[in-house]
């Protein structure tokens, strides 16, 4: 049996959904922090009496025999968490983006250099079976050499289903509500780096710009519905991704296009692919056109198939306990995290600038850490209550007046659970 992986989970919103994937991956989940007294108390009736529970992070992290920490707190908030526990040699698994400031970026990179500790961002999308396939099929070759490929994660939610609302954005301020539709990308491009192996290293976007029902409270906040953003990679090849989407109907689809054909998850129809080679291009022994649904091929199927996220969530947990096992350094490292979150950061100042191109520094390179290193710039609220110092969508600031924030707190409190 693989030998145990004592594990810390820093909040527990998000994180609470791991417990048994976590058990499954002979984890050991030794210590949960959170705000919320019930969050820890249901972490009790989980895991058990003897994992610890604290509200400080500064008292979780010093828990006598942590491990690794997972880092599911809020989306714009994981840098100064993960450096502490970097600078004492805990692993660091961080829940959907790396960094939400170029800076934070250049931050990271040199914590991650400097420690002797693994860091791996929880990107799970990957990881489902399709994405998995499409990875078998481009780099067995077949394809041929990477022309262009599509991602989109297209998310939308009701705008007038206040209570699924007030769940994820629970008062004016909160991240969600400033979120510019190109920040979280991790979902639309991570499986075509994945998939591919290449990097972007220029991007250029547009909005799409639909605002709310003004009674509706989504109408704080962004009013684009996508970021149509377009990356130039290192080996030459076009990326096309969206960012978080909400236009037509929820789906997350992806392309890979090559000299020889291309391969793609079929909208609508959950996990089946469609590979499609050019007739003078299709190896031998194949057809030119063919429909199917792939198989895991995975020892833990069974358990794959029961995780959230097709599986995406138990293959994250493998891959990062694996990784710690074996000293080894996770696919899904800072650098491939940290040029994610600056496609991200730099496509948002493209689409406010109407498709200005921006080069995609590599961290990798002190040169461009220097460049960056300074850069605060955020569409967030600072936890202290400081204003934002960059827009979060396309069309003005959104700004409300203090009594119009009053008003939608109240609004949003009176919303029953």
């Amino acid at each position: 049996m693989k030998r145990t992986v004592k594990f810390g989970i820093f909040g527990l919103g998000r994180g609470s959904s791991f417990y048994k994937v976590i058990l499954a991956n002979n984890g050991e989940v030794v210590a949960v922090c959170d705000r919320n007294e019930k969050k820890l108390a249901d972490a009790k009736a989980h895991l058990g009496d003897d994992v610890a529970t604290y509200t400080d992070f500064e008292e979780f992290i010093n828990h006598p025999g942590l491990e690794a920490v997972f880092l599911c707190n809020n989306f714009n908030q994981h840098v100064p968490f993960a450096i502490k526990a970097l600078e004492k040699n805990i692993h660091v698994l961080s829940e959907c983006t790396s960094n939400s400031t170029m800076a934070e970026g250049v931050a990271l990179v040199r914590a991650v250099e400097k420690s002797k500790a693994i860091y791996m961002l929880s990107e799970n999308y990957p990881f489902m079976k399709f994405n998995k396939e499409m990875r078998r099929v481009f780099r067995g070759g077949s394809l041929g050499k990477l022309l262009y490929a599509e991602g989109e994660y297209n998310h939308p939610i009701d705008p007038h289903d206040d209570k699924e609302i007030k769940g994820l954005r629970p008062y004016y301020h909160h991240w969600r509500n400033w979120l510019p539709r190109a920040y979280y990308i991790t979902h639309s491009l991570a499986p075509l780096m994945y998939i591919t192996g290449a990097r972007p290293t220029r991007v250029t976007a547009m909005p799409v710009y639909a605002p709310f029902p003004e009674n509706s409270l989504l109408s704080v906040g962004v009013q684009d519905r996508a970021a149509i953003m377009t990356c130039l990679n290192d080996d030459d090849s076009v990326f096309r991704v969206t960012g978080c989407a909400a236009f037509g109907a929820h789906a997350n689809s992806y392309r890979i296009c090559g000299v020889k054909g291309q391969i793609e998850n079929i909208r609508g129809e959950r996990e089946k692919v469609l590979l499609r080679y050019n007739k003078w291009d299709t190896p031998e022994g194949r057809e030119d056109n063919s429909t199917y649904n792939p198989s895991w091929n995975d020892p833990d199927e069974q358990l794959i198939k029961t995780a959230g996220h097709g599986g995406g969530d138990f293959l994250v947990i493998r891959e990062f306990f694996n990784c710690i096992r074996e000293g080894r350094t996770p696919e899904f490292d800072v650098y491939f995290a940290t040029t994610m979150a600056s496609v991200a950061i730099l496509g948002h100042r493209s689409l406010l600038e109407r498709g200005v191109p921006y080069d995609i520094p590599d961290f990798r390179l002190e040169a461009d850490r220097v460049k960056y290193e300074n850069d605060h710039i955020t569409p967030f609220f600072g936890p202290n209550g400081e204003a934002p110092t960059i827009q979060a969508h396309s069309h003005g600031s959104g700004m409300k007046s203090d009594e119009e924030i009053a008003a939608h707190d109240a609004r949003i409190a009176a919303i029953e659970d």
